[in-house]
């Protein structure tokens, strides 16, 4: 597990969410895309970066207290000393004008990458044909992406709509 996350986290330049996804549901089958994207949505509401929740939630899912501790390791340890490298390189060598263009560019990677990741996780919640769902889906981005409302509050009147309408609809089937 260890190994896997390190792997992960040396990949996920611009973010370690896309190859998360790709080791956990699709190379290891550690997961399926819904039990992948339930964690996940789990890990938004705990403090701290989701990622790392993931790492952890994740490793102790299958591995208790050791899986978590050797998912976050292996997930945090590469990019933090790789990290005190180029911070101590981008202090010397900074000003430099093609170094800057470069982080430009990169940073585009970084958010195509996002969408891809975002894409993906999309997909089997537009499968399900669930419109309660994607008419929650669409309230919350428009709350946050468009109207830019806070996402304490937005999260604080989503949640329990979601519950509620999970719970409604979960007894309509019955």
């Amino acid at each position: 597990m260890f190994v896997a996350f390190a792997m992960m986290s040396l990949a996920g330049f611009g973010g370690v969410l896309v190859w998360a996804r790709r080791g956990i549901v699709e190379k290891h089958r550690w997961m399926s895309a819904d039990e992948f994207n339930e964690t996940f949505a789990l890990c938004h509401f705990l403090p701290g970066p989701n990622i790392v929740n993931l790492s952890v939630v994740f490793g102790a899912r299958f591995r208790g207290i050791p899986g978590a501790v050797a998912a976050f390791t292996g997930l945090l340890a590469p990019p933090v000393l790789i990290v005190t490298v180029l911070a101590a390189l981008y202090a010397r060598y900074g000003e430099i004008d093609a170094l800057r263009r470069s982080l430009a560019g990169v940073t585009c990677v970084a958010i195509g990458l996002l969408f891809a990741v975002t894409f993906k996780m999309l997909l089997p919640l537009l499968r399900k044909r669930d419109p309660v769902a994607v008419v929650l889906l669409v309230t919350a981005f428009v709350a946050i992406g468009v109207l830019r409302l806070p996402l304490p509050a937005v999260l604080g009147v989503m949640v329990p709509l979601s519950i509620g309408a999970n719970y409604v609809m979960a007894k309509r089937l019955r």
